[in-house]
């Protein structure tokens, strides 16, 4: 039977879409570097890309820029194995370690941190690590009163709660929050046992051949003769990585948490992880913070849903494009729909701070840069 050229036409779709992950490569100690063409993107197209970006970045440009497709290395900086701090980027580093915990059975999300921590019973016993994960907790720590321009959290006693929330009841808002993630951080390590940073080095960077001297966790204070690394990414005590190290993770996850055959982190929660969890109707728990995720943040992950007012986050981008970001213009985009993740570090936001509006018009001009397959 002659099969129907619409049937045909979809098939030859669904092959063409599923072809860049069937053709996936890994990097072994180092990424394999290939020509923009033998992955499909139009070199010159690419560089007017990067060029854009570069007249909207600060002094650092895109000297820490990193594009890799298919998981080949198109195009790299001079300066992409600088390793410095990426600020609160390093909340997707806490989060994933929520998402190894959980796949141990030690935890849900609707687990109550205060069963974990016992120090919150009295003033936040219905705070869950889901509402910690995505910044709907309205836990607030003493001192965490503004300092000048910082008015998310900049508490230096993180793991004191303060009898006043910022909201409640819990759930009930959105408030980006610094301190809750450091308190995070706190609960997460208690529930492992170890150091986020050991967890993470045994689980993830080990098996994804992260350098071991080109990333590191910084130490926010001990409990109980533990370790407890940075959970936010605040007080100099983020995860401190390359641009080159950092595009590993963000390839793990384009792959849905899969790496040369492994299954390192559970593919749900990658898919979790990376889709809307605040809905964009939610109110804001503090509208002076300007950091507004509503409609646009999952499980501390970025991700390119609607704002309240309708927009995407990164116009141009593909609807199913999210990121790790930070503080300093440090961003790692993983664009499915285009089988490549872009990290862009630097430590320049005093120049220029990169805006979600020039992100999205460089995805779309890389976008644009990419061949019929």
């Amino acid at each position: 039977m002659r099969t129907p050229w619409p049937f045909l036409a979809m098939a030859l779709v669904l092959e063409i879409t599923a072809s860049p992950a069937a053709e996936m490569a890994f990097p072994g100690a180092a990424w394999e570097e290939k020509e923009p063409a033998s992955q499909a993107i139009v070199a010159k197209k690419l560089r007017r890309a990067v060029e854009f970006l570069e007249k909207h970045t600060g002094s650092d440009g895109v000297r820490e820029l990193v594009i890799v497709r298919s998981g080949y290395l198109v195009w790299k900086g001079d300066q992409a194995e600088k390793v410095h701090g990426i600020w609160s980027a390093t909340k997707s580093f806490t989060s994933t370690c929520l998402g190894l915990l959980a796949a141990d059975g030690k935890c849900t999300l609707e687990t109550k941190a205060a069963e974990i921590v016992p120090e919150l019973a009295e003033h936040y016993p219905r705070v869950t690590l889901r509402h910690l994960a995505t910044m709907t907790s309205g836990y607030r720590a003493k001192g965490d009163e503004p300092r000048g321009s910082y008015l998310h959290g900049p508490s230096p006693t993180p793991f004191v709660p303060a009898p006043e929330p910022v909201f409640e009841p819990p759930g009930s808002r959105y408030a980006y929050w610094d301190s809750a993630m450091n308190l995070f951080g706190l609960v997460l390590t208690r529930m492992a046992g170890e150091p986020l940073e050991k967890l993470f080095e045994r689980r993830v960077a080990g098996p994804i051949g992260m350098h071991p001297k080109k990333w590191d966790w910084g130490d926010y204070a001990s409990d109980r003769g533990i370790v407890v690394n940075g959970g936010s990414g605040n007080g100099d005590r983020h995860v401190f990585i390359s641009a080159l190290e950092l595009a590993r993770l963000g390839h793990l996850f384009l792959n849905r948490g899969r790496w040369k055959g492994k299954q390192i982190i559970p593919e749900s929660w990658v898919r979790e992880a990376t889709s809307v969890q605040v809905e964009a109707s939610t109110p804001l728990g503090h509208p002076q913070s300007g950091i507004d995720g509503r409609g646009v943040y999952g499980l501390n992950w970025w991700v390119n849903g609607t704002r309240p007012d309708g927009s995407r986050k990164w116009p141009g981008a593909p609807a199913g494009t999210f990121s790790a970001s930070g503080y300093n213009n440090n961003d790692l985009f993983v664009i499915p729909e285009w089988s490549m993740v872009i990290v862009r570090l630097g430590l320049d936001q005093k120049d220029h701070e990169i805006s979600d509006a020039e992100y999205g018009e460089f995805l779309r001009l890389v976008g644009e840069s990419l061949t019929a397959e």
